[in-house]
C-alpha cells in the first residue's frame, strides 16, 4: 500500500489482517503452545510478502494485544510488506505516543509504516479505563493534525487555540519517520467522520461486513469532502476489511460471521454499516442488541468477553436474516468472487482484506488465492 495516486480501475491490492485471537486461545495450552502462535503470525506476514499481499494490519482493542509491538517484530522479518495497526485510537493511546511508536516503526521497517485510525468504543475508556473522552471525532481530527507536525522536519506541534481534546504546547519529539508523508487511513462509518477521512486522511478503512449499499455511499462522501477540501480525491484509498473467503459451503460462513454482526455490528453506530435496500437494519440489531444485551454491557464498560457471556449468543444469530448475511458476505466460489470483488471496485474499493488463512498457508496457497479471485 502507498500513498500514491490510484484511480478507479487501478488494480485491486489485498491485504490481511491479524488480531489477538491465536494467541489468547493458545495461553490455554501452555508456554510453548502460546510460542508457537507468536511464531505463527511473524511467520504469516513473511508468507504474505512473498505471495504479494500489500499491506499487514495488527487489530487492536484495549483487552488485547499491542499492535505496534507486534508489527515491530513483522517489520524486521520482511522488507516490502506496508504495516499498520487496524485500528487503534487516541484515548487508548495518547497522540505523543502514536506519534513515537508510528516513528520507531517506520524506522524500523525503513519507510513501510501506515497509521490506522478510529475513535474507539468510548464506554471502554471512559467507564472501564477511567479516560476522559470527551469529543471523538474532534479528538481524531485535532490527533490527525498534531501527528502532520510531529512527522515533519522540524518535529515541533502545538494545539491552536481552539482545541479542546488536545491541549499540545510546543512538544518537540526527538524522532520522525522515514517517510516523507506516512499514508492515514481513517476507520469512518458516521457523515461526520467520513467527511474528516476526504478532508485530514489519506483514504478510509470500512470495517468487516460493509455492505454494497453503505459502501458505495461512503466512498462518494469521502471523495465529495476531499474536493471540498481542495484535495485530489484520486489519491485515497479505500479499504475493505470483507474476509474474502473461497469456499464449498457459503451457507456455513454465513451462519458463522453473524456472530461478527452479534457482537461489533450491535455497537452504538456500526449497524449502519449493514445499510442494504429491503431489509429492517434498525429493527434487526435492536432486536440482536436485546438478546446480547448490548446497552447494559457498554453501559458498565464492559468489553467483547463480557458481551459473550451476558449475551444469548444463539439467539442473536437467529435474529440477523441468512439472506441479509448472503448480501453482506464475499464467499463462495472464485468465480463468485472476482464478481463481488469487481463490484467493490467499480465502487472505488483499491484494497481488500482476505480471510485469515489457517497454520497451513503457503505462499504457493496464498498466491493462488488471489490469482482466483481476482477480477478479470
Amino acid at each position: 500500500m502507498t500513498s500514491a495516486p490510484q484511480h478507479r480501475h487501478a488494480p485491486l491490492a489485498f491485504a490481511l489482517d491479524a488480531g489477538p485471537g491465536e494467541w489468547v486461545a493458545a495461553r490455554k495450552d501452555g508456554v510453548a503452545a502460546y510460542r508457537r502462535a507468536v511464531d505463527r503470525t511473524i511467520a504469516l506476514a513473511t508468507i504474505a510478502e512473498e505471495a504479494g499481499i500489500a499491506s499487514f494490519w495488527a487489530l487492536e482493542d484495549p483487552d488485547g494485544w499491542d499492535a505496534f509491538a507486534v508489527l515491530a517484530a513483522v517489520a524486521r522479518a520482511t522488507e516490502r510488506l506496508q504495516l499498520g495497526t487496524g485500528v487503534t485510537n487516541p484515548y487508548y493511546r495518547h497522540p505523543s505516543q502514536i506519534a513515537a511508536s508510528v516513528s520507531t516503526l517506520d524506522a524500523l521497517s525503513d519507510g513501510r509504516a501506515f497509521l490506522g485510525f478510529g475513535r474507539g468504543q468510548a464506554e471502554w475508556y471512559q467507564r472501564a479505563l477511567g479516560i476522559h473522552v470527551g469529543r471523538p471525532l474532534r479528538a481524531l481530527e485535532e490527533a490527525i493534525d498534531l501527528f502532520r507536525e510531529w512527522w515533519q522536519a522540524p518535529s515541533e506541534a502545538s494545539s491552536p487555540s481552539g482545541a479542546t481534546e488536545f491541549h499540545i504546547t510546543s512538544w518537540k519529539r526527538g524522532i520522525y519517520p522515514v517517510q516523507r508523508h506516512v499514508p492515514i487511513y481513517l476507520a469512518a462509518v458516521g457523515p461526520l467522520a467520513l467527511r474528516l477521512a476526504g478532508r485530514k486522511a489519506d483514504g478510509a478503512l470500512f470495517n468487516d461486513l460493509a455492505s454494497r449499499h453503505f459502501l458505495a455511499d461512503a466512498v462518494m462522501a469521502v471523495r465529495a469532502a476531499a474536493t471540498e477540501a481542495g484535495r485530489d480525491p484520486a489519491s485515497l484509498r479505500f479499504v475493505a476489511r470483507a474476509a474474502v473467503t473461497v469456499t464449498d459451503d457459503p451457507e456455513a460462513i454465513y451462519e458463522q460471521r453473524k456472530a461478527t454482526v452479534a457482537m461489533i455490528h450491535a455497537l452504538p453506530g456500526m449497524e449502519r454499516l449493514l445499510a442494504t435496500p429491503g431489509y429492517d437494519i434498525a429493527g434487526i440489531i435492536t432486536e440482536v442488541r436485546r438478546l446480547m444485551r448490548t446497552d447494559e454491557v457498554l453501559a458498565r464498560g464492559g468489553a467483547f468477553t463480557d458481551l459473550r457471556e451476558a449475551g444469548d449468543l444463539a439467539a442473536a444469530k437467529r435474529a440477523i436474516p441468512t439472506e441479509l448475511m448472503r448480501e453482506l458476505v464475499v464467499a463462495g466460489s472464485a468465480e463468485t468472487i472476482q464478481v463481488r470483488l469487481a463490484e467493490l471496485q467499480a465502487i472505488g474499493i483499491t484494497d481488500v482484506v482476505l480471510t485469515h488463512p489457517g497454520p497451513d498457508a503457503t505462499v504457493e496457497s496464498l498466491a493462488a488465492l488471489m490469482a482466483a479471485v481476482t477480477p478479470r
